[in-house]
């Protein structure tokens, strides 16, 4: 797929916070620095300042990135008469925004810490003489009321006749007379400044998507991780097992599998369905349990005879993901689901075969999603939810292997329980994938679907510290 092509797939209006920081991080994977992003987007905010021929700017920072956005754009305009920045002299700042502070300490810029609102009061002349404010305070990071010193800076900014550019969004309570937005509008109304963020961090996944999976927090109590059932089995016995403990390697605190097929596994609660194959006899026991779980997947194993029972748990079920025998028509439809086809599934569900040509697919799989999200899974992964398309290339031929595909729906479970939909998805392919290759590395063509079961944890949360 050519850049050209990919541009078709981007996504257009408000970005929100946590999709930017996922856009950042797969940028960064490429070798795009967040320092080399924040410098380019503080000379793109110098550049909007110097339109407006100012001779004099003040630059009110916060400690965060926006701050660093700030602190560079006051590097960029030290040939002005006069560049006064201030910012908190209390608590740490990130990594990036504490090297540009050090590197303005060389600049030909007057610094200003403030510690508390008594602090801001000696600075009153900078607002009444300045031609322009800069917002770097708080940007996409703000949340709650803004407390001191910087409340007392934006009452200060707000009593100046300087008009006030803000970095991403306004501060809140603060008069912005014109916002401008790095990459994507972080808000309605804002100016947009190109960033060089490479496109391929947006159009396919990435480390990023990670940064969406909550971490647990230090005080969760049991089922704090979410509660799945997996109904499945029947003609095919260790399809549901694989899944299920693909949800508890992804995090679901409980799993429970209603099945005709027992397999001892002592992390597991086994619901036993008497006979060979799941029927409608034994539907008031599972719609009783999918009545308690966060999350039903469905379909592993189950042959072509269970299809009623299936539609009456999508009915049913508040989330759900749907995979191999479940998909048939008339398709099951949850209030929220997960479809998770390979090619044969989507044409049996669809009536289309999807196309070999990736940008083909990816039209395919978009007009395909009318019921829910759509993983139609392959070489490379096509994800949407008929609004989005993402494309993950993460994988490995060794995962061909049987079970693969039920061990995804069981990711996928166990993510559907914390995130919407189409995110889940994302991340349930990317990580999926990368367990795929990490075990391949090991394994080859020799790999098992249950080999993959111990990098899923590594994958998922490896990364993340506690918050």
């Amino acid at each position: 797929m050519t850049v050209n092509e990919m541009r078709e797939f981007l996504e257009t209006g408000v970005i929100s916070a946590g999709r930017m920081r996922a856009v950042e991080e797969n940028a960064a994977a490429f070798g795009l620095s967040s320092l080399l992003m924040m410098e380019s987007a503080g000379r793109a905010l110098a550049d909007a300042v110097l339109a407006y021929n100012p001779s004099r700017v003040l630059v009110l920072c916060g400690r965060g990135n926006n701050g660093g956005d700030g602190m560079v754009a006051a590097r960029y305009l030290q040939h002005l008469d006069a560049v006064d920045v201030v910012y908190p002299y209390c608590g740490s700042m990130t990594p990036e925004a504490a090297a540009q502070a050090s590197l303005l300490r060389h600049s030909s810029v007057a610094l200003h810490p403030v510690r508390c609102a008594a602090d801001v009061e000696p600075l009153r002349r900078l607002f009444e003489e300045t031609e322009i404010i800069i917002d770097a305070m708080l940007g996409t990071g703000a949340s709650g009321a803004v407390r001191e010193p910087l409340a007392t800076l934006v009452t200060r900014a707000n009593a100046s006749p300087a008009p006030v550019v803000a970095v991403d969004i306004p501060t809140p309570g603060i008069r912005a007379s014109r916002v401008i937005s790095f990459h994507r509008p972080k808000a309605e109304g804002a100016d947009v400044a190109d960033i060089g963020i490479p496109i391929e961090a947006e159009v396919y996944t990435g480390p990023g998507d990670l940064t969406l999976v909550p971490a647990r927090a230090p005080g969760a109590h049991k089922g704090a991780g979410g509660e799945v059932l997996v109904v499945g089995g029947g003609p095919y016995q260790g399809a549901p097992y694989i899944a299920a403990m693909g949800a508890l390697r992804a995090g679901a605190d409980i799993v429970r599998i209603a099945s005709p097929a027992y397999i001892p596994m002592p992390d597991l609660i086994y619901e036993r369905l008497e006979g060979d194959a799941v029927t409608k006899d034994h539907l008031e026991t599972i719609l009783r349990l999918v009545d308690r779980a966060d999350v039903v997947v469905c379909g592993m194993g189950l042959g072509k005879a269970s299809h009623g029972v299936v539609l009456a748990i999508a009915e049913a079920a508040e989330r759900a993901v749907f995979d191999a025998d479940a998909l048939a028509s008339p398709l099951p439809v949850a209030k929220e689901t997960i479809y998770t086809p390979h090619a044969g599934e989507f044409a049996r569900m669809t009536g289309t075969e999807p196309p070999a040509d990736l940008v083909a697919r990816g039209r395919c799989v978009k007009a395909a999603a009318t019921t829910g999200t759509v993983l139609l899974k392959g070489p490379v992964d096509v994800i949407s939810d008929g609004a989005r398309v993402r494309f993950n290339r993460t994988g490995t031929p060794a995962m061909t292997v049987g079970g693969t595909g039920d061990l995804l729906a069981g990711v996928a479970g166990a993510l559907f329980c914390h995130l919407p939909a189409f995110e889940t998805a994302c991340v349930a392919a990317y990580a999926s994938g990368n367990a795929g290759m990490r075990a391949a590395e090991e394994r080859g063509c020799g790999m098992l679907a249950t080999d993959m079961l111990d990098y899923i944890p590594e994958e998922l949360f490896r990364r993340r510290a506690p918050e």
